[in-house]
């Protein structure tokens, strides 16, 4: 796929646009002013492939707990802001990567060009942006309440920033209707060739969020649209970087880490294949060295038909079969297929060049 043009914009160390890879962002749901649980979290997104991390800076308590989880985190992290300019100044000055704003929502032209400047001072891009709970009034009169107005009122912000001299801008511009989401993303797309954020906000739990998402963020990916991605769940934020290199994965951006396909079952299973693939997804959980590990249900067809994998397993009653590259190697009870799995699965890896 060929993407559309956009200018390069640095977070923190991590480049998106131009030609470099789609990086994946996730948020804390900790308490920003608890900085132990919020690093916590961080390390445990880091370890599963999170390239940025965003924090709510809520009220003015959140900024010395931000300077330490700046200092500790690892990665870039984005300053959440609403309402308040002074936050955004403060988190800058904390040292975060990233501040999210929207320039209608903190005040007149003086206190964006305060930020802005602030901003433009310590090489610090803003993400501003639009969502379906954010329209701009004159918009909405305008074009109706729908993606087009969504739209305008996220360029409309890029607009209040551009006035005072800044470009060093990431727009999102989020619906929680797929279709909706679709529609302005493509409508933002060819207006500008500053990069984006693609994400489908108030997506729901871990089924519908990433439904939802893997639709709506892989049909943009698809057409050479978005530069980062957040997977929004009502779940532990570890969940949405699982999501996001999946979604990922499957549009042909990302081919590292362990893929594991598995079959549906039948009747001709008879061990815990749905178990096992659980298992196995926690052992190779942040492995960032490429490798396909098969799970089948059975031995009937399990090896030929995922002879493409690079190691496997079929199952049979209280046993496994494992094969490498559809060749059988061995045979083990089922109690000790994980673990039986994961060695000889990681003796391939140090073996293997990457």
């Amino acid at each position: 796929m060929e993407g559309r043009s956009t200018v390069e914009v640095n977070i923190g160390g991590v480049v998106i646009g131009g030609n470099n890879p789609v990086a994946v962002q996730s948020m804390t749901n900790t308490d920003t002013k608890d900085a132990k649980s919020t690093l916590e979290q961080i390390a445990a997104l880091k370890a599963r492939g999170c390239d940025i991390v965003r924090c709510a800076v809520y009220d003015s308590d959140c900024i010395e707990p931000l300077k330490t989880i700046v200092k500790q985190a690892g990665m870039p992290v984005v300053a959440d802001i609403h309402f308040d300019y002074r936050l955004a100044l403060k988190s800058i000055e904390a040292g975060v990567a990233k501040v999210r704003i929207n320039p209608g929502n903190i005040g007149d032209d003086d206190k964006i060009r305060m930020v802005a400047d602030a901003a433009k001072a310590n090489g610090v891009p803003i993400r501003v942006g639009a969502n379906s709970g954010s329209i701009n009034a004159d918009f909405e009169k305008k074009y109706g309440r729908g993606a087009v107005a969504i739209a305008e009122s996220a360029l409309a912000n890029v607009t209040a920033l551009e006035k005072v001299g800044f470009d060093n801008i990431v727009i999102s511009a989020k619906s929680s209707n797929v279709k909706e989401m679709l529609e302005i993303y493509r409508y933002i797309s060819g207006k500008t060739s500053h990069p984006l954020h693609l994400g489908v906000t108030e997506a729901g739990d871990v089924l519908a969020g990433t439904v939802k998402s893997a639709v709506g963020i892989g049909a943009l990916l698809l057409e050479g649209i978005g530069d980062t991605v957040r997977v929004s769940l009502t779940a532990d934020p570890v969940k949405e970087i699982d999501a996001a290199y999946e979604i990922l994965r499957a549009v042909g951006l990302y081919d590292g880490g362990v893929e594991i396909i598995s079959c549906p079952t039948c009747a001709r299973t008879k061990y815990d294949l749905e178990g096992t693939v659980a298992r196995l997804r926690e052992k190779f959980a942040g492995e960032k060295r490429s490798l396909t590990v098969a799970v089948m249900g059975c031995v009937v067809n399990g090896p030929g038909e995922a002879s493409h994998a690079d190691i496997g397993i079929a199952g049979g009653k209280g046993k496994v079969v494992l094969f490498e590259h559809g060749e059988k190697i061995a045979t083990y009870p089922e109690a000790q297929a994980v673990d039986a799995l994961y060695e000889r699965a990681m003796r391939l890896l140090d073996n293997k060049k990457n």
